[in-house]
């Protein structure tokens, strides 16, 4: 047979393999490039501030806080809840310090999770509800446990994800962001953890991506060298 007649029917049945996933590639692009970035990842939602804060005398100094915790690695100074704590960081784990006196401060229960979710938020929604996560969901699943979890009843349906010890806003989701990560599975092919843009399903689809164009240009080179005049 004529490689022709090879080349349709590879044309052709490869089409039928990849027409689909080539669909959901372009859609999930389009997505991808029409929705800001900065909006995916909820900037609107939530600002952190991080203006310094300026020297005052009661504080208390590196000293004194390396005589405290010996094994003191970092800190920095830092409002929560209009209280000036240092963040330290220890063996690993972080967690908040009052600034005048060198107490560590307790966990963030509740209430207090509620209350610095809503001086971060900057939506028009109300507090619906906030969760204790020790077992993270897909969209946090590579942040530290445990979190607070403070949901939002705004259009969005935005939470904010928060750690208890040392304060800091751990993650900002919401209804773009999820369809965001829906999109992105498709498009990188890794329906189990959507992380994985190197996976072998991908780089099959994408090598038959290029078996289905190849033999489309083959094709259409073959077409017009039948139409030259004798």
């Amino acid at each position: 047979m004529k490689p022709a007649f090879w080349a349709r029917r590879a044309h052709k049945w490869i089409g039928l393999v990849i027409g689909v996933q080539a669909l959901l590639w372009m859609l999930s692009g389009v997505y991808m490039t029409v929705v800001p970035l900065d909006v995916i990842h909820g900037d609107h939602l939530a600002h952190v501030h991080g203006t310094p804060l300026p020297p005052r005398a009661g504080r208390v100094d590196a000293d004194a806080l390396l005589a405290r915790y010996p094994q003191l690695q970092s800190f920095r100074l830092k409002h929560v809840l209009e209280r000036e704590v240092y963040e330290v960081r220890l063996d690993g784990a972080r967690f908040l310090v009052d600034a005048g006196s060198g107490e560590r401060v307790p966990r963030l229960d509740r209430d207090a999770a509620v209350a610095l979710a809503r001086s971060l938020y900057q939506g028009t929604g109300t507090v619906t509800h906030a969760e204790w996560i020790t077992r993270a969901p897909a969209e946090v699943k590579t942040r530290p446990l445990p979190m607070w979890a403070v949901h939002f009843d705004d259009r969005g349906r935005s939470t904010l994800y928060l750690s208890p010890d040392s304060g800091e806003l751990l993650a900002r989701r919401h209804s773009l962001w999820r369809w965001f990560d829906f999109v992105w599975m498709f498009h990188i092919m890794d329906y189990e953890n959507r992380t994985d843009v190197n996976n072998a399903l991908l780089r099959v689809a994408s090598l038959l991506g290029l078996g289905f164009a190849l033999s489309g240009i083959w094709l259409l080179l073959y077409s017009f060298g039948k139409r030259r005049p004798a």
